[in-house]
């Protein structure tokens, strides 16, 4: 398959996910001056928005990968010093809030996965749909996708597409690629495509068999699930009363740890439920919004496919702990 066009790529770039609804979270903390960090940058997108609706708002923009913080500093050049820039991985957040002098925010919003950016570029290795070098790295990590591909056991790579692409088949697949491997190294998108391809057959109206492996891949290299729970304790924790944190996730594995997070923090009892009174000392930091996570509505879905699998859960920071009787 080509690779995607000009026009589709500039799509991408205008078409942040639930923008209208990131907006509408934010608006109570952005009538007057206050602080929100994008822990996920990106190419701007979302951080772009909220500054031209909010005049009030100033931005601190986090990633991790180089070539899309250059884009999104371009993008964001008009705004002048209402946005700060900081290279890093979300996890850093109070390293990075520390670094700038800032101990409170007002709004946390992390937009998690892979971007437009990243999956349009074959060279970057991340997607089955364009060949490429067997990459997926979204920052300075050391092993590519290749590395894991050709160097992993069969045991490993069997728990790497199970656990992080929940792949029915990930023991047949493993046992092919290390079949695959044996004869020459797999170091394209295509090689590896065509190993999951020859042990799982493409169904009429579903996912590409690579898909779930794939997404398996780009998660161990990047170590994408690694920190996202302490990410948003740490977030909760720099924000100011009445602040808020968005999280927005495209996978299950990810949407789990957002909402047992957020749970904790709400203050839920993990005590046994016979007994008479709360024991483990739960408080609760946050009031989560209820109503299970924000989903894309029709029009949006017809817009940007992308959305359609994007769940955003959403906090308010709690003025003081309450405890859990």
């Amino acid at each position: 398959m080509e690779p995607p066009s000009q026009d589709r790529q500039q799509r991408s770039v205008h078409r942040p996910v639930l923008l209208n609804e990131v907006l509408e979270v934010f608006e109570p903390v952005a009538q007057e001056e206050s602080v929100i960090v994008d822990a996920t940058l990106g190419l701007g997108g979302h951080t772009e928005a909220l500054l031209t609706r909010y005049p009030k708002v100033r931005m601190i923009g986090i990633d991790r990968d180089p070539a899309a913080m250059e884009k999104a500093k371009a993008r964001l050049e008009k705004f002048g010093s209402r946005v700060q820039f900081a290279p890093g991985r979300y996890e850093a957040l109070i390293e990075i809030l520390e670094t700038m002098g800032k101990r409170r925010v007002d709004g946390v919003l992390a937009d998690l996965g892979v971007s437009s950016l990243q999956l349009d570029d074959p060279q970057r290795g991340f997607s089955f749909r364009a060949e490429g070098p067997l990459d997926m790295r979204m920052g300075s990590e050391l092993l590519t996708a290749a590395d894991l591909v050709n160097q992993s056991s069969e045991e490993e790579l069997s728990r790497i597409i199970r656990e992080y692409g929940e792949e029915p088949m990930a023991r047949r697949i493993a046992r092919a690629i290390v079949s695959a491997r044996s004869e020459r190294p797999i170091e394209t998108t295509t090689d590896l495509a065509n190993v999951i391809r020859s042990v799982k057959r493409a169904l009429p109206h579903k996912i590409d068999p690579s898909t779930l492996t794939f997404q398996a891949l780009r998660i161990a290299v990047n170590e994408e699930l690694q920190g996202l729970g302490t990410f948003i304790t740490d977030s909760v924790g720099a924000l100011n009363e009445g602040g808020r944190i968005a999280v927005i996730a495209f996978h299950s594995l990810e949407d789990r740890i957002v909402k047992r997070t957020l749970r904790k923090l709400e203050g839920e009892c993990i005590c046994p439920p016979n007994l008479p009174v709360c024991g483990c000392g739960a408080v609760a930091i946050v009031r989560v919004f209820r109503g299970g996570p924000v989903e894309a509505d029709e029009a949006e879905l017809r817009e940007n496919p992308r959305s359609r699998s994007a769940k955003m859960r959403v906090a308010e920071k709690l003025a003081e702990p309450e405890s859990v009787a």
